[in-house]
């Protein structure tokens, strides 16, 4: 998969936390209630982000795995951890965290998700979770992922995947130029054959129904404004910028321009999404 560093995933994380849908995580919280330890495998966890978003809404006892192919994210994960924590201590490879009357045991997993998928999945679990992974991913993966899930009758829980609805103010030229050529970018190849990109949230809903889950989405935009936003927007436009850059489909004074160009808002869309074994 290609990497992203821990800087660019601390920037995005308080945009990230605010844009999730409580409803829906709200209903996640409410059918592990009761689950003592609650145990969560934390797909492509990068710095940590998503158990700190969800932890604080589950019980007081849980057990995470965090799964990364990136050993440096794994480490940064480790670190912010321990400094979100009141208590942290190493037990092992392991790290015992205490907070908000919450005991936390986290491990960490260094896998390939193409390679070493049903390896992970076989991990004792009650819930299987992501966050800003699925539009990496191609359309088989997903098709061997959903299935390798209702072979365990293992429930998903995924958030901010990314679904093409984006648009900046005040406007510029090669908006729509611009937009199109990141979406092709965003359907080459990740690490898992070309990806699904903006189809993804589409694909993975038709994919669980299609395997007898039942199956709620949420749109989770990011809604981006300056000044509060302003560094992650222009990091976001250099990010895209680049990415467009490298299918060459757009003129380099053209995407110039569009990059340099301070904006007020910028508008990112991204879905949630709840699946769960019927019956």
């Amino acid at each position: 998969m290609s990497g992203f560093s821990p800087e660019w995933l601390a920037l995005r994380e308080p945009v990230d936390h605010r844009s999730r849908d409580a409803a829906l995580a709200g209903k996640v919280a409410a059918a592990l209630a009761g689950k003592d330890p609650v145990r969560i495998t934390d797909l492509g966890c990068g710095a940590g982000s998503n158990l700190r978003a969800l932890a604080p809404l589950l019980g007081a006892d849980q057990d995470w795995m965090l799964v990364d192919h990136d050993a440096r994210l794994l480490k940064a994960a480790r670190e912010r951890l321990r400094a979100w924590a009141d208590e942290a201590r190493n037990e092992g490879d392991a790290l015992h965290l205490k907070t908000s009357g919450r005991a936390i045991r986290v491990s960490f997993r260094q896998a390939d998700l193409v390679t070493g998928l049903d390896a992970v999945l076989d991990r004792p679990a009650d819930l299987v979770t992501a966050a800003a992974l699925f539009d990496l991913v191609s359309d088989e993966w997903i098709a061997h992922f959903v299935a390798a899930l209702a072979a365990r009758g293992l429930p998903l829980f995924t958030v901010l995947t990314y679904d093409g609805v984006e648009s900046r103010s005040p406007s510029h030229p090669a908006d729509a130029a611009v937009f199109a050529a990141f979406h092709a970018h965003q359907a080459t190849d990740k690490g898992f054959g070309a990806a699904a990109g903006p189809r993804a949230g589409t694909v993975m809903a038709e994919t669980f129904a299609a395997q007898g889950y039942a199956v709620m989405t949420a749109s989770t935009p990011w809604r981006l404004a300056a000044p509060q936003d302003a560094l992650l927007m222009r990091a976001l436009s250099e990010g895209i910028a680049s990415a467009v850059r490298e299918t060459g489909r757009v003129a380099e004074d053209a995407l110039a321009s569009w990059a340099a160009t301070p904006v007020e808002t910028h508008d990112v869309g991204h879905i949630d999404l709840w699946a769960v074994p019927r019956g």
